[in-house]
């Protein structure tokens, strides 16, 4: 049985995103928190006091926070604006690429169902579907490197992929967005976005 916190204003984690908290009369003991769909939902069991759910909500969100730190390799917050996203780029350009990327413009969008990031090298932009928020720092990170190589490599051939040979979650970055894909197309998770780059 769903639920939320009694509060006259919408539950949000520390950088904005929203909260569902829900209550299960099969979950005895145990609370889970995870991401689902860009939205932080913490599972409790339905017995609950409002007090109980208050302490565990703020501890499960507590713990999603500092997850998300750990797999973020050390460059800190999540970036959640277009401004921190490009200062993001920058940092990731500097780390992996010798700062021989530069791009113009980097922002979040909501119009890209087919692809995870794309870039345009004519004007340096490059753009992130928005679908990518609730992934793992390391995730968005490599598309995020990925549209970088591409301000400096058009094609996805040799030179292009040993541009993100530096990076050390490449590999495992892909095999996540394959089986994000591969779940969608097989109408598994709702929200995910379609194959490709």
């Amino acid at each position: 049985m769903p639920g939320r916190l009694d509060t006259t204003t919408p539950l949000t984690t520390h950088d904005g995103a929203p909260v569902e908290v829900r209550r299960s009369a099969r979950r005895r003991r145990t609370v889970a928190a995870f991401w689902e769909n860009g939205t932080a939902v913490v599972a409790i069991p339905a017995h609950f006091s409002r007090a109980q759910e208050a302490d565990w909500v703020h501890r499960m969100l507590e713990k999603l926070r500092t997850q998300g730190e750990k797999r973020s390799s050390g460059t800190g917050r999540r970036p959640s604006s277009d401004a921190a996203l490009a200062a993001h780029a920058a940092q990731l350009s500097a780390r992996y690429l010798g700062g021989r990327s530069a791009p113009t413009s980097v922002r979040w969008v909501s119009n890209q169902n087919s692809r995870w990031g794309s870039a345009t090298p004519a004007d340096g932009s490059i753009r992130l579907s928005d679908k990518l928020r609730p992934m793992p720092q390391w995730v968005i990170d490599y598309v995020l490197l990925h549209e970088l190589a591409h301000l400096l490599v058009a094609g996805h051939n040799a030179a292009f992929w040993k541009l993100l040979e530096a990076y050390p979650e490449t590999e495992r970055a892909k095999a996540f967005l394959e089986g994000v894909s591969f779940a969608a197309s097989r109408g598994l998770p709702a929200g995910a976005a379609e194959p490709g780059l």
